[in-house]
Order: structure tokens, then sequence, then C-alpha cells
């Protein structure tokens, strides 16, 4: 193909109670709760998403909350790490955060002399378990950030900065990546192989080659998928005939409303998707409402009733003022 992947565009992970859920991510991590609607394969089960403002591509984390299910198993074919960029200068205010409220953290630091810099970073786990990093990134965008959330806005998340895959070999997912794809190897040191698709946050994949690594099981506190941006309806029309006359079976063009998809699995097992940019998520309620309310796809609607009685009830967060 002539054209590349334009970086992450989100990830969809499980958790267990959405309330946790969204205290977390709202309340302690700062971010909006952008929209609150259901899994559309599975409408009895919400579908939670996070990330700046106006959900921009490139800040979104979403989830399946499936309150009781059991503890998922983090492993290769997974997306083992998420990673969030934040503004030089933060790491401080967040260390002391996560001290505050006493959520075990340990300081990370990458030597990438491919990348010319030092990177470095707190790692740590959300309530179910997921692992979570925030990474000082000096391309971190001001525009990409909540200011009406706990977090004060020179501190807050910009959005995300990488993921890493877990597989058993890297050479095929790396065909993927920069054969495929678009992307290019930046660095690697020892298993870890770093991957960059342009230069700016949101852009970069680690792939981390564990040969004995027990395959991952997806429940509570894994990840399900991630999705990388493409920008147009058409682009994403030829990306699935490319990827298709590569071997990967890949889905149908699926609508989810706030973007177009498709899927398949990368030679490591992990569950890839493309996603459109358009038309984003202020197609049914205003970018001061985003979050705010239950919002059904017009093909769920006629079922509301039914739905408010099977999904937990849930407390909303409550921006703070301009």
């Amino acid at each position: 193909m002539k054209t590349k992947i334009a970086g992450i565009h989100h990830v969809t992970a499980i958790a267990g109670d959405p309330q946790t859920n969204i205290d977390y991510y709202t309340g302690f991590l700062g971010l909006r709760l952008i929209k609150l609607t259901v899994n559309f394969d599975d409408p009895t089960t919400y579908h939670l998403y996070y990330g700046d403002g106006q959900g921009h591509p490139g800040t979104i984390l979403t989830f399946f909350p499936w309150p009781g299910a059991a503890k998922g198993r983090i492993g290769a074919g997974q997306v083992t790490v998420t990673s969030f960029a934040v503004p030089a200068g933060a790491l401080d205010y967040w260390e002391k955060r996560l001290r505050d409220h006493r959520i075990e953290y340990k300081r990370i630091e990458y030597a990438r002399s491919g990348l010319a810099l030092v990177e470095d970073g707190l790692a740590f786990s959300d309530p179910d378990g997921l692992q979570l990093e925030l990474v000082r990134s000096p391309e971190a965008d001001p525009d990409r950030a909540w200011g009406r959330g706990p977090v004060p806005l020179e501190y807050a998340i910009r959005g995300l900065h990488r993921v890493t895959l877990t597989v058993e070999g890297y050479e095929r997912t790396a065909a993927l990546l920069t054969e495929s794809m678009g992307f290019r190897l930046a660095d690697s040191q020892g298993n870890r192989f770093r991957y960059a698709v342009s230069s700016g946050q949101g852009s970069v994949v680690d792939v981390l080659c564990t040969p004995a690594a027990r395959p991952g099981r997806v429940s509570v506190g894994t990840v399900h998928h991630v999705a990388w941006r493409t920008p147009t309806d058409e682009q994403q029309v030829l990306w699935r005939d490319a990827l298709t006359l590569d071997g990967y079976n890949v889905t149908p063009v699926i609508d989810r409303k706030y973007f177009h998809s498709i899927y398949f699995r990368e030679p490591g097992g992990v569950l890839f998707e493309i996603a459109t940019d358009p038309p984003g998520f202020a197609v049914d309620e205003s970018g001061d409402e985003l979050g705010s309310h239950l919002v059904l796809p017009a093909w769920l609607e006629p079922s509301r009733a039914e739905l408010e009685q099977v999904l937990p009830k849930v407390k909303l967060p409550i921006a703070k003022a301009d």
C-alpha cells in the first residue's frame, strides 16, 4: 500500500466492576468519560470510553466491564502494557499522586539509543491488574488533555504513547508492521524491538519477544485488542483489500457508530483493529454532554428500558466548571 497507519486509534480492555473502573480512570488518572454506551455485540454489557476532552483518536482507552468474571492472564498473544504520554516535568507529580493513593509503582527507564533519548516513566496496574505506564513524552500534545478533571492541566495525560505486544517470536509480527503497515524499526534492546510509524506520540509499538511466556487469557485485567488509525473509509477499504491479499482473515467493515472497523489477528495472536478517524463521538451528543448519560444506537433504542434494568447502576463524574 502507498499509505501507512497513522498511529494508535484506541485500546480496548476488560474490566470488572464498572463503577470502580469509572472512579479510577476519571477520578485518579483524570481522563474524561467521553461515551457511556453498550457493547454493540453484547448490549447487556457497558462499553466505557475514556480520552481527552473530545475523544480524539490516539487518546482513547475503552473497557467492557464484566462484573463477576474471572481474572484474565496476561501473557503471549496480547497487548501487555498500555502506556500514556505525560508532559516533561510531570512524573514527580504523578509519583506523589500514586503514593498518596497507595498505589504500588516502579520507576522505569529504557535507554533508546536509536531514538536518541532516555525514556522514563512510571509503571503500575489498575484495580483489575491491567498493566499501565505513564511515560514522559517531549512530543506530548497540550491539546490532547482533559483540563476539567481532578488532575491539573499542566500534568494531565496527553493521550496514548505506545503499546507493548508480547509474542513468542517477533519476525512475522515485525514483517506485518514494517512491510504492510508502514512502521520502521526504530531501536532494539535485548528481546524488545521498537517500531515507529512517525515521530509523534501514539505512533510507537514495542514488540517483546518471550518464547517461554504462557499464552494470555482474555478476561478481567487484560487488553482485548488494539486499534490503529486510518483517516477515511476509502483508506480502510484499501487496507482490507491489501491485508486479505497478504493472507490475513479480515472481517467485513463493521459500523461502530463513532468509527468504522475491520479486525484481524496479527501473526503473534494479538487482535488488531483498523478504525477510521471519523465520524467521532459528537454524532449523538454535543461536546459538552459527552459521557453524561447512556447513549444507544438507533437499533437498540426500543430496548432502552429493558437494558437500563439489566445494566448496573453507575454514578458518573461531574466535570469542573471552566
